[in-house]
């Protein structure tokens, strides 16, 4: 083998054991096997097998499809606008956790994988897809012997696609056996790499699409790992345009039964048939020596099973509750449990956040899933989890796989609102701040602006109760008798007088407009105004009124009297 050559077989392989590592977090996924085809390019390309002409296999596709950002319309789809059948689209979801687990960088979103899924074989659709993954009938694509198709000699001999002269694309991924002999993958946790097993197809074709540390956020590069499973335009536009559907919107449906969708024929590999020996003429018997009895071998004991993950604990309370913004105060912990009643330690556990309301998220990078290894006690626990900024819940779901079953339990999250601050203190803020308060009887006071803050920053939401008070005996101030007093007053929404009003919340900028105070009949002097805070916190304002000043009339001059000159 040639150094590029191996290197290239040790990245893939690189890759396949980190995937199916990453994969195990999520669907005890496990690579049973090392690849046994030579890797190929580093990067699959347009000219690798996988890419060959292989036909539409029967598929439906949607036209016109000039624009991939317009999601594509089809008649024949069974599954609907953006129906998946619920296997097909768990499998989805599984791979693209696995695969960011293992391949953060790639960025491969679950609905490039529904597109290609519905495109290739309709999710499954018609051959009996099952909750396992698997199909009722096989899923085979056209015999690729040139004939109409790309000429691919047979590669697993019949292993997968059941024709041991040519190669057909095989499963819901309709992958070419080639391909699948380097990319396979366990996504199901049945120790079984099947291309005809959804769950498998669908972790192997997320591990393809991201070879040579692809960036699928980067549309050069999606395209390039698009063309690169079918070198044709019209096939990328089609994903792309099922991508964007799914992207959405879609919704999990039944599992569609059998159809009759026709399978293409299959070249059934040659069985030897049991031979039965002629005779010219019969042989003279020959006596047979009995044979001496051999003691009976003892029957071995079956080996007992290895004890499998059997079981998932909460520990603590299953409610988690927080302020929103602040970490929580109890890490999430479970337990998990072997078959044999032993803790299950260095098992791969997802922790993910469902139905969420309020932003939480866990980690520093605002992540909403993490796996986390049980430790030799057989407990996980799930750091970093943090309220979002908004009131409300989620579901924390916690969950495991063995080769047979899903294993789940849940959290439940609830996030309060975090109390407002508490204003300390109440300062008069508006223009004439510097100045008292003053006017001349039978004006109004008008303009009068006060700041309600906590340490020194405002505080929004603060109510305060404006009111005329006096000094009481005991020299404390206390709220002026309304039908004595002959202060200045408001008036309420009806327009009546009072002495006393509850004014509207602060803002986010924590200011308090006082109404307007009236003097009309007021006899001039100092009043006293409390501005008081639910929390007592007290401002005092005095209110002074001067009398208007008084004009003296003056006496006009008086009016000269004419003289009368003397006579001469």
């Amino acid at each position: 083998m040639k150094p590029l050559h191996r290197h290239l077989v040790n990245t893939s392989r690189k890759v396949l054991c980190t995937a199916a590592l990453a994969a195990s977090l999520t669907t005890a996924a496990v690579v049973t096997n090392t690849s046994t085809a030579d890797a190929g390019e580093s990067e699959p390309t347009p000219d690798s097998p996988q890419a060959t002409d292989r036909g539409d296999a029967r598929l439906d596709l949607p036209n016109p499809l000039a624009d991939p950002a317009v999601p594509p319309t089809t008649g024949g789809a069974a599954e609907g606008a953006s129906g998946i059948p619920a296997t097909a689209l768990d499998a989805y979801k599984r791979a693209e956790i696995s695969v960011a687990a293992a391949l953060p960088g790639c960025k491969l979103p679950w609905q490039l994988l529904a597109g290609i899924g519905r495109v290739e074989s309709v999710h499954a659709s018609g051959y009996g897809l099952k909750a396992d993954g698997y199909t009722e009938k096989p899923i085979r694509g056209p015999r690729l012997d040139g004939n109409g198709y790309a000429e691919v000699k047979d590669t697993d001999k019949g292993e997968f696609d059941g024709d041991a002269v040519y190669d057909r694309a095989v499963g819901p991924m309709q992958f070419i056996p080639s391909t699948w002999a380097t990319w396979g993958a366990d996504g199901n946790g049945d120790s079984k790499r099947d291309p005809n097993n959804i769950y498998d197809a669908a972790l192997g074709a997320g591990l393809y699409l991201c070879a040579g540390d692809r960036n699928l956020s980067d549309q050069a590069q999606l395209d390039r790992a698009i063309l690169s499973y079918n070198n044709s335009r019209e096939y990328v536009n089609t994903v792309v345009g099922y991508m964007h559907q799914y992207q959405n919107g879609a919704t999990g449906v039944p599992n569609p039964p059998v159809g009759n969708y026709p399978t293409p024929p299959v070249t059934t590999l040659p069985t030897p048939s049991p031979t039965t020996p002629t005779h010219t003429s019969r042989p003279n018997p020959t006596p047979t020596p009995t044979p001496t009895p051999s003691k009976p071998a003892e029957p071995q004991k079956p080996t007992p099973p290895a004890p499998t993950l059997a079981k998932l604990e909460l520990l603590g309370s299953a409610e988690l509750k927080a302020e929103a913004g602040s970490a929580f105060a109890t890490a999430p912990r479970i337990k998990a449990l072997l078959s044999d009643g032993k803790p299950a330690a260095a098992k791969p556990i997802l922790f993910e956040l469902k139905d969420d309301t309020t932003g939480s998220s866990i980690g520093a990078e605002d992540k909403k899933f993490l796996v986390v290894d049980t430790d030799a006690e057989g407990v996980a626990t799930l750091p970093g989890l943090k309220a979002g900024a908004k009131a409300g819940g989620f579901t924390l779901r916690v969950a495991a796989y063995n080769t047979s079953a899903q294993l789940t339990v849940s959290f439940t999250g609830t996030v309060t609102a975090k109390p407002a601050p508490v204003a300390d203190k109440l300062t008069r803020t508006d223009a004439g701040a510097a100045k008292p308060l003053e006017v001349v009887a039978g004006k109004s006071f008008t303009g009068v602006e006060v700041t309600a803050t906590a340490q020194d920053k405002a505080v929004e939401g603060t109510q305060v109760t404006a009111g005329l008070v006096e000094q009481n005996e005991a020299g404390a101030w206390v709220p002026v008798d309304p039908e004595k007093s002959k202060g200045p007053w408001f008036k309420d929404k009806d327009g009546k007088k009072v002495t006393s009003l509850l004014l509207a919340p602060t803002g986010a900028d924590g200011k308090i407009a006082l109404p307007e105070l009236f003097t009309t009949d007021v006899a001039p002097g100092t009043y006293r105004l409390r501005l008081i805070t639910k929390d007592n916190v007290v401002l005092l304002l005095d209110l002074k009124i001067t009398a208007a000043p008084t004009t003296t009339p003056t006496t006009p001059p008086a009016t000269p009297t004419p003289t009368t000159p003397a006579k001469q």
